[in-house]
Parts: structure tokens; C-alpha cells; sequence
């Protein structure tokens, strides 16, 4: 969309025209343009051209389901921050979160499935583990299956339906909580359309992947809506001795309505109504391979995950009233509601002559444990009982509700902002888990030896209750911007544990425990604009993550601190950013998926500090007026950790740590560079990525081959070809190279990324 922009001093008013709906042809442009200039004359104000016209941009109010909105606003606030847009979205077509974030500096993870169905993302350094250790929101609300009680990412939404994406890093970022460590990522679902319209996308490609993506909406002033369903599936690109396939498939319904209640008075209100629901089946693995195993057969899995398995239901229901009291005034207010239920049914452990192992252990040395590993790869006839498959079967839910006011004014040449949040939560985790028992034959059959019996290994409930609250105020006077801010969170964590020996959950056996935080965070940043092509902006907040549910375990804090510059030397623009990170008190969890008990119970890491810098460049090659755009962008992310003080633990991820280790999983070097070749008729895209090694385990020096995940450089391109306004072609390869690359050793043994895939398809527009 294509849009002029006209801010009348006098008035205080900004205009903004939408040059697209009204179809101007150049002379209207031009009438438009000699208009606003008079205009601008008149009340005395030089006009400085058209990016000084659009200044206000960011003045507006904004919707409470967005951070930021679009790429202005997020390259003028006071800390970092980035806006993938729709195009960005659009152009890979991306189902993967990780790739979709690989070109934002600051952000690292480390991959799992090789589809990105369960990320584990860190920003600037935080633990990246089920991305536990950021906020994590869909539309502004917080979307991880229970964000206080049980934050692990088990549930993610999918991306291929998302519009846009925020990352927000830095000392603003006191709004969003309750994790303010490292950042906030935000996701944009589809939004309500101001006219009728809809689209069909369907894609088919390598290891029978597919993905059938269809949106209708459309509205008026009074009523619209907005009904949208995406299935995605794969056979997946691992192989079992069976044949079975090692895929997925997932479904996403989302319907929105909105009214505008009074849309002839004078006090705008509207309410707006949003139902998603999604599941899976897939049948993916805790487990991995040894080191032998890897190398000769990386996309191989051992006969003993056969029957490993992931379903999950998800649903949100979304209720928020608008009401703008005046141009300047605004109060948002949003309840909501979000069910997540889930069973992954996965080898668990092996018993061998009463010797019983965690899978974690025995892929970490499968030489100790021959006998173990050759149950685990089914190259023997077990014994009965031999094979634990444990049903993780868990329930969360999450409820609340949030609002939001927004009031700004003028006083001379300074613009004021006040933005005040209040939210009341609620959320839980219940786990009721089993352990079914299996022998293996050296043909790789599983038989069922033993049937678990549901509740006799996890029987028990984790729940929080959270009040948050924060004021922010944002100050510009001439050159200036000023945005300190303070936010506050009181949080009641509590467990019932009914134990093994309860399934009905009588209360004999019951064993509670309770922990609860008061913790105020503040924050300022602050901007100075020397012109329209520089400016430099810094600021220091209070990092925060809550503790977790046992008697007296103090949170997760840190002082965080940045500095950084935006500039435009002619085609060339850019961000350069100085972070540093001082963790007083940094918190390490129990979760399978980095190998340990999947306890959830927090350890204390004592100090860390955590710095870096990223570095964003963004060029266009092309001449102006030629008919072919060149954009060229370049990511660059270096991240340094220290632990300050030694520790003992006995989660996998972490180790026993002496002061002086790096922290395990943050690759130092990331490196992204992007390259399109834009025309009215077709486009190219490449996308070239580096990921530097990193440690399994906490350490120093140089790391150990049975401790490192080796660097990777992966490429992957797109193309589209316009056919009319309404049809488009589309072409995927991901990993043009082939480049076989290890993601991980956790949850148990080395995992493999995503081989070559190709993929063709369809984007039909009406």
C-alpha cells in the first residue's frame, strides 16, 4: 500500500491517504502534493520533504495487538527493534519460525524436527530451551501453553498463516512481560480486511510435503470478518527400519469477527471476536543417534522410537472492545482464553538386568551403555519390560484479561504519551502420565509388555496466578525522545502433587508446595535524531524471569544494558547495536528436551554476563528508474557468555560449570545475508545463513568433538512468477547445498537439519 502523509501543526492532526483506494493517477498527485506545500506554507512550517511528513507516524495510536505495526515505527522507537512485513512473509512463503528469524540480529536457536514445529529460540543470549525464556505472543496476547506456570514452547503457532512478526530487544520492552530478559516476539495473525478479498496458496514438494493455505474475509463500517484454514503436513525426511513415515500433519481454523457497535457517534467503540483452533499428529522422537551412527546415515532412527508419537489440540478464544474516547484517547481491553492439550508418547528409558538408563544417558556414551544402545537400535532380542515409552500426557490452560490506555497531546513542540497496562492471568499444567513397557526383537519389532496405567508417573497439577501491571510515558521534544516506563508483576506459583499411588486424585497422598514474587522492573530509553539520517539511541532495564513453584526460589533478574545507532548513508541503511547483560541470578530448568528429567524444577546458575553486537545493513543495487530492484540485506550477530561462578548440576544442558564457561547453546558468530531480484513480472530470492559452532555442555577453551554442534552455512532460494495480478507461481529449494549439518545433541543424541527439499506451487488472489 502506497500512502501520503500530511501532519498539520496547527491542528495537531495527521492525515494519511491511501494513494492505492483512491487510484490517483501522477496529476492528482501532483495536485495533492502542491496542496500539502501551500499548506505546509500557510501555517508557517517548512516543509523538509516527505520523509519529515511522515515524523508523526509513530504519534498515532496503535492497535493493542501489535508492538509496533510496521517497519517506521520500529526503526524510531527507543531500543531495538525489528518488523518482519507481510513481504518479508512472503516472499520464502515460510513454515519454519526459524528460518522466518534467522534474518532478525540478536536472535539464536538451535533446531530440533528440522520443520520448526517446536523452536528453541533465544534472544541475545537468554537459555533458548523450548524458547522458555522470552514472552512469547500471538496478537498481543501471551500464546506459550502456560507462560508462568509451565513456559515451554510445546505448543507454537504455525507461521505460515501469520501476516507479520515483532521482535522487540532492549529497555522499552517493560510492556511485555513477564520475561524481559532477553526480548518479546509477537505474531500477527491475519488481519480483518476493509473490503471483500481472499486468497488460496497450495504448495507440493520433497518427502510428500504439502501445504493448502485458503482466507476469505471482507467488511464495511459496521461488520467484517475474516474465516482462514491451513493444513501442513510431511512425511518427514528421517527413516525407520519399519518404513513408517517420521512425518506430520497440522490443521489451523481461524475466524474473526468484528462490530463497530456506534458507528455514527462521536465516541468510537467496537468489538471484535477471534476463535482459532490447530492440532497435530506427528511422529516425531525425543531420540536421536550416536556419533557413528550420524555419520554414516544422519537421517536414520533407531527401531526402538517406532511407535514415538506427538498429538496435540489447541484453541483460543479472543474477545476485545475498542473504545476511543477521542482522537487522542484510546482504552483497549482484551479477555482471553487458551486450551492446549497434548500427548507425546516417546521412549522414555532402557532397563537392562535392572539397570535402568535414560535414553539422554545412553545416546551420551553409548560404549558405557553397549548393552543399553544395542536395545536402543534394536539389534538384540530384550528381555520383557526392557523399553520404557512414557505417555506425556498433559493438559494447560491459560485465561485472562488485559486492557490498555493510550492517551497523547501536543504542548508546544514536545509530544507527551502516557500508555498504562493492567492484566490479571491465570494459568495451569496439569500432567497425568503413564509408562507403557515393551520388549524389541533383533528384526526391530516392538511388542507391549506391560500396560502403564494413566496418572503412576505424573500426577500432578502446576498453576500461577499473575497480576502485571506497567505505566509507560514517551517524551519528544525537538530532537529528543525520552521513554522511561516501570512494570510490576505479583505472582503466585503453587504445585499439587497427588503422587503415583492417587490416579483418582483423592487427596491422601497430596504433597503442596507454594512460592510467590513481588518484583518491580524498570526501564528508560532514551533517542537522539541529529537528522533524517542518524540518530543514536541506548538505554538500561531490569531483566526479569519468574522462579519457579518451589518455597523461597528467588526469579531470574538481570540489569541489561544498550546502545546503538540507525543511519542512511544514500542507498545504504543500517543498524549497529552494543548490548550487555549482567545476570545476578541466572535460572537453569529440568526439561526433557534438553536431556534432563522433564521435572520442570528450576536451579540456580548464580552470575553470567552476557554482551554482543548486531549489525543490520540493508542496500539496493538497482539505478533508480530501471525496472528490475536489487535489495541486498546483511545480518551479523556475535554473542559472548561467561558463567562468573562454578556450579554442579545434573540437567545435560548444563553440566557441572567452573567460572569462566561459556553457556552452552549460543553460537558466538551468526551470519545472514539476503539477495532479491525484484520485477513487475517475477522475483528471486536467496537467503545464505552461517551459524557458528557452539557447546553442548557449559565449558571453555576449545570445545570437545562429543561436546560441539559443528558450524553450518545453508542456503535456500524462492522464486515467483507473476502470471496475472491474481495468479502467481511459486518455487522453493530449501538447503540449495545439501549440506548435511548436526542441529543438537539434546534431547538425547545428535539430530539432523533439513537435507535439500524442493517445492512448487500456487497463490491465487481474488
Amino acid at each position: 500500500m502506497y500512502c501520503w502523509v500530511v501532519y498539520l501543526h496547527s491542528k495537531k492532526q495527521l492525515f494519511i491517504i491511501n494513494l492505492n483506494k483512491m487510484k490517483l493517477n501522477i496529476f492528482l498527485l501532483s495536485i495533492l502534493l502542491t496542496a500539502t506545500l501551500a499548506a505546509q506554507k500557510k501555517e508557517k512550517k517548512v516543509f523538509k520533504g516527505q520523509l519529515d511528513s511522515i515524523q508523526k507516524l509513530d504519534e498515532i495510536i496503535i492497535s493493542t495487538n501489535v508492538i509496533f505495526g510496521n517497519k517506521y515505527v520500529a526503526k524510531h522507537r527507543t531500543g531495538s527493534a525489528y518488523y518482519l512485513s507481510p513481504k518479508e512473509l512472503q516472499k520464502f512463503g515460510f513454515t519454519d519460525i526459524n528460518r522466518a528469524l534467522r534474518t532478525v540480529p540478536g536472535v539464536t536457536m538451535y533446531e530440533e524436527d528440522g520443520f520448526g514445529l517446536r523452536p528453541n529460540i533465544s534472544l541475545r543470549g537468554t537459555s533458548p530451551e523450548r524458547s522458555s525464556k522470552i514472552t512469547l505472543m500471538e496478537d498481543g496476547v501471551l500464546i506459550a501453553p502456560a507462560p508462568y506456570s509451565a513456559s515451554s514452547a510445546y505448543y507454537f503457532p504455525t507461521i505460515a498463516r501469520m501476516e507479520a512478526v515483532e521482535v522487540l530487544k532492549g529497555s522499552s520492552q517493560v510492556q511485555y512481560g513477564p520475561f524481559t530478559t532477553g526480548g518479546a516476539i509477537n505474531m500477527i495473525s491475519t488481519q480483518i480486511p476493509t473490503e471483500f478479498g481472499g486468497q488460496v496458496r497450495a504448495s507440493y514438494g520433497s518427502f510428500n510435503s504439502s501445504q493448502l493455505h485458503a482466507k476469505i474475509g471482507g467488511g464495511n463500517n459496521t461488520f467484517g470478518y475474516m474465516v482462514e484454514y491451513l493444513n501442513y503436513g510431511s512425511d518427514g525426511f528421517k527413516t525407520l527400519p519399519s518404513g513408517k513415515n517420521t512425518g506430520f500433519n497440522k490443521n489451523d481454523v481461524v475466524a474473526k469477527f468484528k462490530v463497530n457497535l456506534f458507528p455514527n457517534a462521536t465516541v468510537k467503540q467496537s468489538l471484535e471476536f477471534k476463535f482459532q483452533y490447530a492440532d497435530e499428529d506427528g511422529n516425531e522422537t525425543y531420540l536421536g543417534l550416536s556419533e557413528e551412527d550420524f555419520n554414516a546415515n544422519p537421517f536414520a532412527r533407531y527401531a526402538s522410537s517406532n511407535n514415538d508419537n506427538m498429538t496435540t489440540d489447541h484453541t483460543q478464544y479472543m474477545i476485545t472492545h475498542h473504545l476511543d474516547l477521542s482522537k487522542n484517547f484510546r482504552i483497549t481491553t482484551t479477555g482471553y482464553q487458551n486450551n492446549f492439550a497434548r500427548n507425546w508418547y516417546k521412549l522414555n528409558d532402557i532397563t537392562f538386568n535392572g539397570d535402568k538408563q535414560s535414553i539422554a544417558n545412553v545416546l551420551e556414551d553409548p560404549n558405557a551403555f553397549s548393552n543399553h544402545f544395542n536395545i536402543v537400535n534394536g539389534s538384540v532380542n530384550s528381555s520383557a519390560d526392557a523399553i520404557g515409552v512414557k505417555a506425556n500426557n498433559r493438559a494447560y490452560y491459560s485465561q485472562g484479561i488485559q486492557t490498555k490506555l493510550d492517551y497523547h497531546w501536543y504542548q508546544g513542540d514536545a509530544f507527551h504519551d502516557i500508555e498504562v497496562g493492567l492484566r490479571y492471568h491465570y494459568d495451569e499444567e496439569d500432567r497425568f502420565q503413564w509408562v507403557d513397557k515393551y520388549s524389541i526383537s533383533d528384526s526391530g519389532i516392538l511388542d507391549i509388555t506391560t500396560n502403564g496405567v494413566p496418572g503412576t508417573d505424573a500426577n500432578r497439577v502446576s498453576s500461577a496466578k499473575a497480576i502485571a501491571s506497567y505505566i509507560t510515558y514517551r517524551l519528544k521534544y525537538n530532537n529528543w525522545t525520552f521513554t522511561p516506563g516501570v512494570r510490576y508483576e505479583n505472582i503466585i506459583l503453587e504445585r499439587d502433587d497427588f503422587g503415583k499411588n492417587d490416579v483418582t486424585r483423592t487427596g491422601v497422598d497430596l504433597a503442596s508446595r507454594k512460592n510467590s514474587v513481588d518484583v518491580f522492573i524498570p526501564g528508560m530509553g532514551a533517542n537522539y535524531k541529529f537528522n533524517n539520517d542518524f540518530s543514536l539511541f541506548g538505554g538500561v532495564h531490569k531483566g526479569f524471569s519468574p522462579p519457579g513453584n518451589q518455597e523461597d526460589e528467588k526469579p531470574e533478574e538481570s540489569i541489561n544494558y544498550e546502545l546503538g545507532t540507525r543511519f542512511n548513508l544514500g542507498k545504504l541503511k543500517g543498524e549497529f547495536v552494543g548490548f550487555y547483560n549482567d545476570y545476578s541470578n541466572l535460572l537453569g530448568s529440568d526439561l526433557a528436551a534438553t536431556g534432563g528429567t522433564g521435572s520442570l524444577d528450576q536451579f540456580n546458575a548464580g552470575e553470567v554476563k552476557v554482551n554482543g553486537i548486531e549489525v543490520l545493513l540493508n542496500y539496493n543495487l538497482a539505478k533508480k528508474g530501471t525496472e528490475f530492484s536489487l535489495p541486498i540485506s546483511f545480518g551479523y550477530t556475535f554473542t559472548n557468555t561467561e558463567f562468573l561462578n562454578s556450579f554442579g548440576s545434573s540437567d545435560s544442558l548444563w553440566g557441572t560449570v567452573t567460572a569462566g564457561d561459556e553457556l552452552p547453546y549460543i553460537p558466538k558468530h551468526q551470519l545472514n545475508a539476503a539477495f532479491s531480484l525484484e520485477h513487475s513480472k517475477f522475483e528471486f530470492n536467496l537467503n545464505a545463513r552461517y551459524n557458528g559452532e557452539f557447546r553442548t555442555l557449559a565449558g571453555s577453551g576449545t570445545i570437545p568433538n562429543n561436546e560441539k554442534v559443528a558450524s553450518n552455512f545453508i542456503v535456500d532460494l524462492s522464486g515467483k512468477y507473476y502470471v496475472t495480478k491474481q495468479l502467481n507461481l511459486t518455487a522453493n529449494v530449501i538447503n540449495l547445498l545439501d549440506n548435511t549439518y548436526a542441529v543438537s545433541r539434546v534431547p538425547a543424541g545428535l539430530r539432523p537439519g533439513h537435507p535439500f527439499g524442493i517445492y512448487g506451487g500456487m497463490e491465487f488472489r481474488f
